[in-house]
């Protein structure tokens, strides 16, 4: 794990994943498709959004308190094709509690957005779909092997060209491409099309950070996005006509 290559912020997230009681028990997942539901929604004609209930960030000023599963109906009410869900407490707001009343409200499906380390990890919560950072796990194929062994569909997040070979090679069949560089915050949105050209086409990608604008949607797709994660573009104003304006980019 590079956590002395890392914003500051970012480290203290992974201080405080580390720092969580161990889960008791094991989960086990009958998961929603989460490639399929992107498919249904391109073959409908609204872009593949996955719409992201986040309260707060270190990257986003401010804190956003409305009902978790009133913003995730009225996302799905919208469009949104699958949720994201932040389960991190401390920096971003979120709680397994939120995730659980979210997933049984909707028939979507619903990523757990975290800082997963290790596999007992897994267990706090039950989602559709779990991500882990490839650049924080110690033994990437380990752990998805213990998530695929609960049910759960794995996004594995990469950054580089050899961090998508990496995951490729773990056998990850969801790919997420962070355009924000988690060693300074910053966002390059030409990292997604840099790194999803050496992408195999059977694995399904994911454009993730940076995407605020319908013409940026675009954009992505272009580079050969199947789906695209936004997050704070939607949770700032009216979440109802935000996710409208990406799925109909």
């Amino acid at each position: 794990m590079y956590v002395d290559e890392v914003a500051p912020a970012v480290q203290s997230i992974l201080e405080a994943a580390g720092d969580r009681p161990t889960p008791t028990g094991r989960v086990s997942v009958t998961p929603r498709s989460l490639p399929a539901a992107l498919k249904d929604a391109e073959a409908a004609g609204r872009q593949p959004v996955i719409a992201e209930i986040k309260p707060t960030s270190p990257t986003t000023d401010g804190r956003r308190d409305d009902d978790p599963v009133a913003l995730a109906r009225t996302m799905v009410e919208a469009g949104a094709a699958a949720l994201s869900v932040l389960t991190e407490p401390t920096h971003f707001g979120g709680s397994p509690e939120a995730l659980t009343a979210i997933r049984e409200s909707v028939d979507v499906p619903v990523l757990r957005k975290d800082f997963i380390l290790e596999p007992a990890e897994l267990d706090r919560v039950e989602a559709d779909v779990v991500l882990l950072i490839a650049r924080f796990v110690d033994d990437l194929p380990g752990m998805i092997g213990a998530a695929r062994d609960r049910g759960f569909q794995v996004l594995v997040e990469v950054h580089t060209a050899s961090e998508l070979a990496a995951a490729q090679l773990a056998g990850a069949e969801l790919i997420g491409i962070n355009n924000r560089d988690l060693a300074k915050l910053s966002v390059d949105r030409s990292t997604f099309e840099r790194v999803a050209a050496s992408a195999d086409p059977a694995v399904t990608l994911i454009a993730e950070s940076g995407i605020e604008t319908p013409a940026h949607v675009r954009r992505m797709r272009a580079a050969g996005a199947d789906g695209l994660l936004i997050g704070t573009a939607i949770m700032d104003g009216d979440v109802s006509e935000n996710t409208r304006r990406f799925i109909n980019a």
